[in-house]
């Protein structure tokens, strides 16, 4: 079946050219994350909502660091470059020279508005068609306007949009804001950018101009009003950063917990957006879920755990542990406080206990690493224990070799398992032991100083202190 491209547009030009430079960071203020991804990746997200034959992202201040992520997430994208900040008109008159001669509808947004989705921008377009503008703004109702353009109108017709800079005090009592997101019938977009002149307090050309440009012409201007504010909010400090990080946390959150998943404390727990979550799971305070982490049914997650790139399988429990890139069994436990870096993999119904961490270790069905072990370049047969404080050993200074224990093999406490070795299938290894060899089936490996009593030896050593404690006094006088 053909896909549905009744939403689709000519072109989306999403203006990326801004400095941010009230986000004081070395690091484009698109490039900031907001819920695991880019601000930049979700304009991106949004603008394809409308299935654009054309997609132009204007860039500008720290082009490198933009165009080397649009490649990322979008690099059938075209560039065009700002070179000087200029005005929004002027941005947006760089994305039509990048077009060449386009027809029919643009829609310009912005790539600091992360909360937009596609929809609201189906929305856009659909009410525009239905309506006949020339051009459509998107707009909102908000208690408090400051800083924001404020919307002209006569009834339902948009006479112009006025800056907060340029605005009498009349104006700025309206509370109807410009979102800066538009739809624009190409050729009036076209000529209204021509027409433009920086007759204005900054000097510069304004993309708002083209409305009253339009209404000039006799063409119909209307406006879309957004009931979603969130939608409409941009990103130009850490602060609104965290504010829009928290509301579209929120969300998800919210969405997840309407689809069957217990969230304890929605406050308290962190969801990014790619991550995947099957319904009777229950999220503990201080969950935080990232990357793209998949939970499977009637799992427990938490309190105090941040997985990253995580499969947890079906009724596993991860409690107070950190993790990353790594596989958990189907009614695997894990924690508290572990430590599983990427490469680790639990069997179903194994153990990773506290104060143990694992890097590159698979790690068997029932298989059990419970207390205070470091687990690295590993491989633990089914049903296999390995004792507390047990330590394998992976570096000799140049070189990570790798250590396999079999099936049903038993490792004593405070055990050394110096790799490369071998233990083999139904092994014991007694505790204590520094194991440099391998152990086959059946064998008890015991690898330990022989121990040594000597009688009378506290009664000898307390005469010394005591004798030599008196010494010392003498000699003071």
């Amino acid at each position: 079946m053909a896909p549905d491209r009744s939403s689709s547009v000519a072109a989306v030009i999403l203006l990326a050219a801004g400095s941010g430079t009230r986000m004081k960071s070395r690091t484009s203020k698109l490039l900031h994350t907001l819920c695991g991804r880019s601000l930049l990746s979700w304009a991106v997200t949004a603008a394809e909502g409308v299935e654009p034959e054309e997609l132009v992202v204007v860039v500008g201040h720290q082009r490198e660091q933009v165009e080397a992520h649009l490649d990322e997430i979008a690099p059938n994208a075209i560039r065009a470059v700002q070179d000087e900040p200029n005005g929004t008109g002027d941005a947006v008159a760089r994305g039509m020279e990048a077009l060449g001669d386009v027809s029919g509808e643009i829609v310009v947004t912005y790539g600091d508005v992360p909360l937009l989705t596609g929809e609201t921008l189906r929305r856009l377009v659909a009410m525009h068609r239905q309506t006949g503008n020339a051009v459509t703004v998107m707009t909102a109702i908000v208690e408090n306007p400051d800083g924001y353009g404020r919307i002209l109108r006569s009834g339902d017709d948009v006479t112009g949009i006025v800056e907060q800079r340029d605005a009498d005090d009349a104006q700025k009592a309206i509370n109807e804001i410009n979102a800066g997101i538009y739809v624009f019938e190409a050729e009036t977009l076209r000529e209204g950018l021509n027409h433009l002149t920086p007759d204005n307090d900054q000097r510069q050309l304004y993309l708002t101009d083209v409305l009253a440009y339009a209404r000039s012409q006799g063409k119909r201007v209307g406006a879309y009003v957004e009931s979603d504010v969130w939608q409409t909010e941009g990103v130009n400090d850490r602060a609104q950063l965290a504010r829009l990080s928290a509301e579209m946390n929120r969300r998800i959150v919210t969405r997840w917990m309407l689809d069957g998943v217990t969230v304890i404390d929605p406050a308290t727990t962190w969801i990014e957006s790619d991550v995947s979550i099957e319904p009777d799971v229950e999220l503990w305070p201080g969950t935080v879920l990232r990357g793209a982490t998949s939970i499977a049914a009637g799992a427990v997650i938490g309190p105090d755990t941040r997985l990253t790139d995580v499969e947890v399988g079906i009724e596993a429990q991860v409690i107070r542990t950190e993790a990353m890139l790594a596989v958990i069994g189907d009614g695997a436990r894990v924690g508290p406080f572990s430590y599983l870096r990427p490469g680790t993999q639990l069997g179903a119904d194994g153990k990773i206990g506290a104060f143990v961490e694992t890097k590159n270790a698979q790690i068997g069905d029932g298989a059990k690493v419970p207390h205070l072990t470091y687990c690295g370049d590993a491989e633990i047969g089914e049903r296999t224990n390995i004792g507390a404080g047990t330590i394998f050993a992976n570096y000799d200074g140049w070189n990570k070799n790798r250590t396999t224990v079999g099936r049903d093999t038993f490792i004593g406490s405070d055990t050394v398992l110096v790799a490369p070795v071998h233990v083999a299938d139904d092994a014991f290894v007694a505790a204590g032991s520094t194991v440099t060899q391998d152990v086959a089936s059946g064998e008890l490996a015991v690898a330990r100083g022989r121990q040594r009593n000597i009688a009378g030896w506290v009664k000898s050593f307390r005469e010394r202190r005591i004798a030599g404690r008196a010494s010392t006094e003498t000699g003071k006088e």
